[in-house]
């Protein structure tokens, strides 16, 4: 697996985290009262991306040695990121409306499998 394909996933992954910013820091905030989930929560959750992002987009343009490190690492912040903000949705549950459930739950499945795909090509890019 070439260089190329794995900087690539740093492009895909960075623009998913500012797709992923604006839906949560400008979109859902402005939607609140349809989705649910708190204006602090919100920001919160899309403060993280914008870090995402500039990680992924310094990747892209700077690393040229040991790339599937790196793609490894985001991989697993990504990870853990479904994993707060599933935390935070149980947190404001009672706050949480049906469309709220399914931005999050989306949200999460689409990060995951761009996760899964980034720890498959690290991997095998690792032999």
């Amino acid at each position: 697996m070439e260089n190329r394909y794995l900087k690539k996933l740093f492009l895909l992954d960075g623009f998913g985290a500012i797709v992923s910013a604006i839906l949560l820091g400008v979109v859902l905030v402005k939607l609140e009262v349809y989705f649910g989930i708190p204006k602090s929560a919100l920001y919160f959750l899309a403060a993280l991306p914008c870090f995402f992002a500039i990680y992924d987009f310094y990747c892209y343009f700077k690393i040229e040695r040991n790339l599937f490190k790196f793609l490894r690492a985001i991989a697993i912040v990504n990870l853990l990121y479904c994993c707060l903000s599933l935390g935070l949705a149980f947190c404001h549950r009672e706050h949480l409306t049906r469309l709220g459930w399914l931005y999050i739950i989306v949200e999460i499945v689409i990060v995951v499998i761009i996760a899964s795909i980034e720890l498959k090509a690290a991997s095998q890019h690792n032999r």
